[in-house]
């Protein structure tokens, strides 16, 4: 812009050499009370350098926590609390119970004989089962999902969900959700079924026969971007994880990782939430990577250390550690290592905003 150019008839060049800080004193304070803000106030605010998340490294011992979770399991039970569940409150956002800035994370604990009553909500949720024997049952809109440890079971948005253990051992598993992402939006709705139990469709049933092996039922209709599969088995994705191990050469800095996919699409699970299982075998050291994703992991085999940003963590079987977004992050593995993850990646690709950074390996 030239110096003759002219902004609401006053010359740019006189403008700013004339710039009156009594006057621009006196004028921030009318202006807002019109319910204006200057944009020059906030622009270091509203467009930082890299992202800058609340979001802090973060650890838990399942050692440490287990005891806690069976403590509330003699104190109250899931008529009186909807749920059994303790979350994990990330140390950089205190107060609202926020394991990363999008997402939530908890465990659940559900006592033999006991009943979690059905209720649906707007936000995404999948339960990754760390204790039972198979006795504890999700309902998830009718289909019965039996859960062993390692599996995942994806509860989409606005599914009536209910939990059962016909089983004499008590069950526990990580929930996460969307739910912060999705009240940041305002789109969450909560309803409490009319009844205890949701009914059982046992035409709901589907076998993994139906969307595996590379083949789909040709009349399926179903929306795209759902997941079809309401479990996904460890013992299948211990197997996948095994076999690319023997057959192809370990990713620098992920190790053999795959993806939980939507078979109807090849895409995440669900729209918001990415979840991914990797192997680690002993002695890899994974390269510096980071993303504008904020990752949780739960280790469901081994030992290792991680380190995230400036901070180390050693980790065993179901601990949890959290990475925030844009933090630089690298794993050692001590012993043969699984590491189940999520995060709100699936919602960053859709909307154009998911970035990676990766270090050469040394």
């Amino acid at each position: 812009m030239s110096a003759s150019t002219t902004v609401s008839g006053v010359r740019q060049a006189d403008a700013l050499a004339k710039i009156d800080e009594s006057a621009l004193r006196a004028y921030y304070p009318r202006v807002a009370g019109l319910g204006l803000v200057p944009a020059w106030l906030l622009y270091k605010g509203l467009f930082p350098p890299y992202p800058t998340p609340a979001t802090l490294p973060a650890h838990w011992s399942y050692e440490k926590v287990s005891p806690c979770l069976n403590e509330a399991g003699r104190l109250i039970s899931p008529e009186h609390a909807e749920r059994r569940v303790l979350m994990f409150e990330n140390p950089g956002l205190p107060g609202q119970g926020q394991i990363t800035g999008t997402m939530s994370g908890a465990l659940q604990l559900i006592l033999p004989g006991e009943r979690a009553p059905a209720h649906r909500h707007a936000a995404a949720a999948f339960r990754f089962v760390l204790e039972g024997d198979g006795g504890a049952v999700t309902t998830v809109e009718g289909q019965q999902v039996q859960m062993f440890p390692g599996d995942l079971v994806v509860t989409p948005s606005w599914a009536w969900h209910d939990h059962i253990s016909a089983s004499d051992t008590s069950a526990v598993w990580f929930d996460g959700l969307d739910v912060y992402l999705v009240n940041f939006l305002c789109a969450n709705f909560f309803e409490i079924h009319a009844e205890r139990q949701q009914p059982v469709d046992r035409s709901a049933v589907i076998s993994g026969a139906d969307f595996s092996h590379n083949l789909l039922p040709v009349e399926h209709e179903h929306d795209r971007q759902l997941s079809p599969i309401r479990s996904y088995p460890y013992a299948r994705s211990r197997e996948a994880l095994d076999v690319l191990s023997r057959t192809s050469r370990p990713d620098p800095w992920h190790g053999f990782r795959m993806k939980y996919a939507n078979p109807l699409s090849g895409g995440w699970v669900m729209p918001t939430i990415a979840t991914t299982i990797q192997f680690l075998p002993r002695g890899y050291h994974t390269a510096p990577y980071r993303s504008t994703e904020a990752a949780v992991f739960i280790v469901v085999e081994g030992q290792g250390e991680s380190k995230i940003a400036d901070s180390r963590f050693a980790w065993r079987e179901h601990d949890v550690l959290v990475v925030p977004n844009w933090a630089f992050h690298e794993i050692r593995a001590d012993t043969d290592a699984v590491l189940f993850s999520y995060s709100e990646r699936a919602a960053l690709e859709s909307l154009g905003l998911f970035r990676e950074e990766k270090c050469k390996p040394t």
